[in-house]
């Protein structure tokens, strides 16, 4: 067997993949037309952020049978063409947590201790002792929002330094943090109440973006700190600025920024804020550590061992990834949809396939459900190898159900979220031309297309609904591509579902939501 190695890459990654047997080869400066010419010969590819594994090149990959990305981000490659010829793309996302973990602790003893200020002044010739009083971590409460690996691994350095610590996250199960000593709160502004240091570990999505802003500021206790080494935007950076003129906020670390590098950003001009530049994972551990991870998940992808942080489905080949492609793209779609209508704590899923569809092996579809459900809502990599462990982690239970009766279609999927808020449900279908429908939503038939942004709307059916709703939208130069209607019975509760063209903002959902007829408002977004 063979490997191509593209990008300059710790030593240990060439020895790990030679003392399992597999000759190795490293061209850290070849082109894009040569890798074309090249990559027939090779078995395996790992690269780092250099290399373009695109569409062409992987026609070109007669052996190819893995790509290893030593990072995170997997954007240089073409996932699709490469799943489409068997090959499974992995990454490494683990090898930053501890990184990432120990910057943000980092920057919360310096905001403590006033140290970068403190630095400053002495560089100076100054000797100002009284002015960079700082504050002792011990006793005080640290607030994390978000308990993925990397919430995880600072909770554990925190509590080392004797801090209390508290959590928000409700996608995770009380009993899977129970010996962590995290206590876990039940809402984001319980936690923003009690926090005397508040740190991000979330991923920046439509529903966290600005999650902290004006409101959330004003429920924080007064001399707050904040870290953020999570992404920008989930602070909104005028707020923030306000905060910390104000005083509510008494310093701020900022690893991560809205625009970076960051230009003319005001948070810059403030002695009590923290900058660095997005060094989170930027350790020499942390690169020898996805360097190493590379070589042994090529490894053992490679000897047909277990595979890891897979971001596709390791298919056996073309002809059976074909077979299950549209089933694939419904369930995701379907775990999607359920997750952004969920309020509270999922405690079961249950997911029910009929038809010709339990011929096959459902697995795949329901890890591809999780995969949608949880990318939404977790900081770390979600793939179909992964989303099954990471919910079973969370405390959710799975419930499959095969069942010979369709109804009136050939193949129906079927999945319930319960909660403890109530239950959520979603059927779906894939047509003849393998274009994926959703059925129905809470026991509603809506016939909807799951693709980009969709506004859902509950309440009670009325005359003139829909040209009210309309109006709305047309004030604010929001077209509606489909709409669908479905009602139980005339004059009862309704449901209706719109693709719109673009996000429709909060104080439009809001007039909508203010509307005598409309309960409640969704705003969508399939990716």
């Amino acid at each position: 067997m063979n490997v191509l190695i593209t990008d300059n890459l710790p030593n240990i990654c060439k020895t790990i993949l030679e003392n399992a047997g597999i000759q190795t080869t490293i061209r850290p400066n070849i082109s894009l037309e040569e890798l074309k010419k090249e990559i027939g010969k090779y078995d395996g590819l790992i690269i780092r952020s250099s290399t373009k594994s695109t569409s062409e090149v992987i026609e070109k990959a007669s052996k190819l049978r893995a790509i290893c990305r030593a990072g995170v981000g997997i954007d240089n490659v073409d996932i699709s063409a490469a799943t489409k010829k068997g090959i499974i793309v992995m990454n490494t996302p683990g090898g930053n947590t501890t990184s990432t973990a120990e910057h943000t602790i980092t920057l919360l003893l310096a905001l403590s201790r006033n140290i970068p200020q403190a630095c400053n002044s002495v560089r100076e010739g100054k000797w100002e002792r009284k002015k960079f009083m700082g504050t002792q971590v011990s006793g005080k409460i640290l607030g994390l929002i978000g308990l993925g690996k990397i919430g995880k691994e600072v909770a554990k350095r925190a509590i080392a330094l004797e801090m209390r610590t508290i959590g928000y996250d409700p996608f995770i199960s009380p009993e899977t943090i129970s010996k962590m000593n995290i206590h876990l709160v039940k809402d984001l502004d319980e936690l923003l109440g009690q926090s005397d240091y508040i740190s991000l570990h979330i991923p920046l999505r439509n529903d966290t973006k600005n999650l902290i802003s004006t409101r959330e500021f004003a429920l924080m206790k007064d001399g707050v700190r904040i870290i953020n080494c999570a992404r920008g935007g989930i602070i909104s950076e005028d707020a923030l600025y306000d905060a910390l003129v104000s005083g509510k906020v008494v310093g701020a670390a900022v690893d991560v920024f809205e625009e970076e590098p960051p230009v003319n950003n005001k948070l810059l001009k403030l002695d009590n804020v923290l900058p660095t530049p997005h060094l989170g994972s930027l350790t020499e551990e942390a690169q020898y550590t996805v360097a190493r991870d590379a070589a042994e998940q090529m490894v053992d992808a490679l000897k047909d061992k277990n595979i890891r942080n897979a971001l596709n489905m390791p298919v056996q080949g073309p002809e059976e990834f074909q077979q299950l492609k549209p089933y694939i793209s419904l369930t995701e779609k379907m775990g999607a949809l359920l997750i952004q209508l969920v309020r509270g704590r999922i405690k079961s899923i249950d997911i029910q396939y009929s038809g010709e569809v339990t011929k096959d092996n459902v697995r795949p579809l329901t890890d591809s459900l999780l995969v949608g459900l949880l990318r939404h809502v977790l900081d770390e990599n979600v793939n179909i190898i992964n989303a099954r462990m990471l919910t079973n982690e969370r405390g959710i239970k799975i419930n499959e159900i095969i069942s010979s009766a369709t109804e009136d279609y050939t193949n129906l999927i079927f999945a319930k979220i319960n909660t403890g808020d109530g239950e959520r449900s979603v059927s779906g279908t894939v047509f003849k031309n393998s274009e994926p429908r959703i059925e129905t939503i809470n026991g509603y038939r809506v016939d909807m297309d799951p693709i980009g942004h969709v506004l859902i709307l509950l309440g009670q059916d009325k005359p003139g609904l829909i040209g009210e709703i309309g109006k709305i939208l047309g004030d604010q130069n929001i077209n509606i591509g489909r709409m669908t209607f479905g009602r139980k019975e005339s004059g009862g509760g309704a449901m209706i579902v719109l693709n719109v063209d673009a996000v429709v903002s909060q104080e439009t959902i809001s007039a909508i939501e203010s509307m005598e007829c409309i309960e409640t408002a969704y705003m969508l977004n399939f990716r």
